[in-house]
């Protein structure tokens, strides 16, 4: 089975910034984020090794949904001045490594990682190829189904739990293809939406298990209101809210991009290129994590990176 990682890389670069100290390279920049990215992203190659891997970005512009809902994510925290410039420089490393980036104005890194995911497991690949999602955004789960599972950084830039369809249950009392709905019904803080008044975690799930989807609860709102009158008037209520929750968290899967997978293959990486970025930079203890072996033979034409051996 071959694997593509796709690799949120708004998510990991503002770990990344976070969990570092300020440091600057010789040049004098600061670049903690940026040391951050990469010590993530060498992790992610050694524990998953991917066949293909793909980063993707946020662009700066308003997305589709900022233009649906203008208080999308109003609450956040605007981007520190110390971080804007560092993510140039992740840019320039990962191409300078022949790593594929996604961006597009309009729309968010997970919208890219969701539309490359379904293209991943229904192009010539289907049923030959899995998907890691690397993300720290929970609506990621949203996308997990047998062939795609979603690894969710925990603690630091280092501890991450892999989250399947089973463990996505476990963890969060319905399956990931409910997520939407789950999130329609109580709403979401970190984007700045509320779902429906009054309808808080426990609600939202029996809700769920009883009638499926936030349709078949509407459909149902005769039933609930014979069992729960003030429920059925809360949902009643917060119907109009709970529609425009569930645009916003559904990740969208078609976006204006094109997979060509033997472009994301990791026979492209570059070690030398992102050796010589290192050294730039002055990341010692990175460089020591990367590692070049000759081929063994002509033949074999293999070589050994981060402990991992790519057929070229």
């Amino acid at each position: 089975m071959q694997r593509l990682v796709l690799i949120d890389g708004n998510a990991i670069l503002h770990r990344g910034f976070h969990a570092m100290p300020p440091f600057t390279s010789p040049d004098g920049r600061l670049v903690n984020a940026v040391y951050g990215f990469f010590s993530m992203f060498l992790k992610i190659i050694q524990d998953f090794k991917p066949s293909y891997l793909v980063v993707c970005f946020d662009r700066p512009k308003p997305t589709f949904r900022k233009l649906l809902y203008v208080g999308y994510q109003a609450k956040r925290p605007k981007m520190s001045d110390d971080l804007v410039p560092q993510i140039t420089i992740v840019h320039e490393i990962l191409e300078k490594a022949k790593i594929e980036i996604f961006e597009v104005d309009g729309y968010e890194a997970d919208d890219l990682i969701g539309t490359l995911a379904t293209k991943a497991v229904s192009g010539k690949l289907d049923g030959k190829l899995e998907v890691v999602i690397v993300s720290g955004d929970r609506d990621m789960l949203q996308l997990i189904n047998p062939q795609v599972t979603a690894a969710m950084p925990i603690t630091g830039i280092t501890n991450m739990t892999v989250f399947d369809e089973q463990k996505t249950e476990e963890k969060y009392q319905v399956k990931p293809a409910q997520i939407i709905d789950y999130k329609s019904l109580v709403g979401d803080p970190s984007d700045n939406y509320s779902g429906v008044p009054g309808i808080g975690p426990k609600t939202a799930v029996t809700l769920l298990r009883e009638f499926g989807s936030l349709e078949n609860i509407y459909k149902n709102l005769n039933k609930i209101e014979k069992n729960n009158p003030n429920l059925a008037l809360k949902l009643a209520q917060g119907g109009e809210s709970a529609g425009l929750a569930k645009k916003l968290a559904t990740i969208v899967t078609d976006a204006p991009i094109t997979l060509d997978i033997e472009k994301c293959n990791m026979s492209h990486f570059d070690m030398a290129g992102i050796k010589e970025e290192f050294e730039k930079l002055s990341f010692k203890s990175l460089l020591k994590r990367l590692e070049i072996k000759k081929p063994d033979s002509p033949k074999e034409d293999k070589v050994e990176q981060l402990g991992l051996s790519f057929k070229l």
